[in-house]
């Protein structure tokens, strides 16, 4: 019996191929009858790098070509961090499942282990790609100052190492999935920075009456 087989659509960074193959093992160890492939595909959020994400409107950014794919039939199913997603999916497609959450908070990385926000010197420098985690920051210390970041797990930590900032801002599932753990300095309290909603889960979109 020929196996059927399934494309899954993702972006083309390591964290987004940890999601996609993730998806691909769990629909394989659950269906011997299909094989799943992954193909890449760049969506704006992953060209457009040396602006903030707020500036040129943060919806739809890292989804819209996945989503155009699906549209189109040329993938099956796509795999997306289920914080990118945006409220409305557009019509024609559907959100098909949702992965169990990894636990949901940011973490702070810096050069010292277990410093924490509260710890950060008087007019600290903090890079961060997220307006939501820049207000949040802002309001728990005034005095520091923050940078924007760009760009996926790895190189935001590298770009961190190499810098003059004291700490940079990421979520927790994406450095764990990675095994980039050695980074974290300390987990920041949800009472501290509100995680995104959705974040630490996956989302499995597709099109309607697949």
């Amino acid at each position: 019996m020929k196996k059927e087989k399934l494309i899954i659509g993702s972006r083309g960074s390591e964290l987004a191929l940890w999601q996609a193959k993730h998806v691909k093992n769990e629909l394989e160890r659950k269906n011997k009858n299909i094989s799943v492939e992954i193909k890449i595909i760049n969506t704006k959020g992953d060209k457009i790098l040396d602006v903030a994400l707020s500036k040129i409107g943060d919806k739809g950014l890292f989804t819209k070509e996945l989503e155009n794919e699906l549209i189109n039939g040329t993938i099956d199913i796509a795999v997306h961090s289920l914080k990118d997603l945006q409220t409305q999916i557009p019509e024609g497609l559907k959100l098909a499942a949702v992965t169990k959450r990894h636990p949901v908070e940011d973490v702070l990385i810096a050069k010292k282990k277990g410093l924490k926000i509260k710890d950060l010197p008087e007019g600290a420098i903090v890079a961060t790609g997220s307006l939501r985690r820049r207000s949040q920051l802002k309001h728990l210390r005034p005095d520091i100052i923050i940078e924007e970041l760009r760009g996926n797990v790895p190189t935001r930590i590298k770009k961190f190492l190499e810098s003059n900032w004291n700490a940079i801002i990421l979520a927790r599932a994406g450095v764990e999935r990675l095994k980039l753990t050695k980074h974290i300095s300390s987990i920041i309290p949800k009472k501290e920075i509100l995680p995104a909603v959705g974040q630490g889960a996956l989302g499995i979109e597709i099109k309607n009456g697949n």
